[in-house]
């Protein structure tokens, strides 16, 4: 089955609607599903700690526009999370926090730990593979460290039978997405091209 993989949104209007065009435009029968951070909390980590029964629009940005944009299933990032925590609203908690696919697991990755160089410990995992976001950084993994490869937008990669964890990048800043072929064992890291930007007047 196929699957097109997306994560980090941040409430981005533009590179969303970029993306899911690209995966319209070039595996339209694979199944969507949202890797977390669909919102962008406006709240910061620290003063979230301390903040309760804000109002929706003043803890996130909430469009609705965007909103109309998230057809598919989705797991809950640390956005989803914190927005929850300032609002009491409990709209996110509906999101699960993990995901089970063919042959994958789904986590957003704020479950790790990370080090200063933003590269993550994976927790155990029984699938052979573990796809996530969070750091806004496509990569192949193996074991904790990441594998030197050049990645090649548009390029299937061949998995071995082993496990693996799998950044598939983030929507906003990036446009990335990633394209999971669970009978091939393949995953194509995706980016939607930037001249499908479309102009704002202000």
């Amino acid at each position: 089955m196929l699957y097109a993989l997306l994560g980090d949104l941040h409430s981005n209007i533009e590179d969303t609607k970029a993306v899911l065009a690209h995966i319209q435009q070039t595996a339209n029968e694979a199944k969507v599903i949202g890797l977390g951070d669909l919102y962008e909390c406006t709240v910061s980590k620290k003063k979230a700690q301390t903040m309760s029964g804000l109002p929706l629009q003043k803890a996130a940005i909430v469009d609705n526009d965007f909103e109309n944009l998230l057809t598919f299933p989705s797991i809950r990032g640390n956005q989803e999370e914190r927005i929850t925590r300032v609002t009491g609203i409990r709209r996110f908690t509906e999101l699960p926090e993990t995901m089970e696919i063919d042959g994958a697991t789904l986590m957003h990755g704020h479950q790790f730990k990370w080090s200063v160089t933003w590269q993550p410990k994976f927790p155990p995992f029984k699938k052979p593979l573990l796809f996530f976001g969070h750091s806004h950084e496509s990569g192949l993994y193996r074991g904790n460290k990441k594998l030197p490869i050049r990645i090649h937008f548009g390029q299937p990669i061949a998995l071995q039978e082993k496990q693996y964890g799998i950044n598939v990048g983030s929507v906003v800043d990036h446009r990335e997405w990633c394209l999971y072929d669970s009978e091939k064992r393949t995953v194509t890291f995706m980016v939607a091209p930037s001249n499908d930007k479309v102009s704002v007047p202000l």
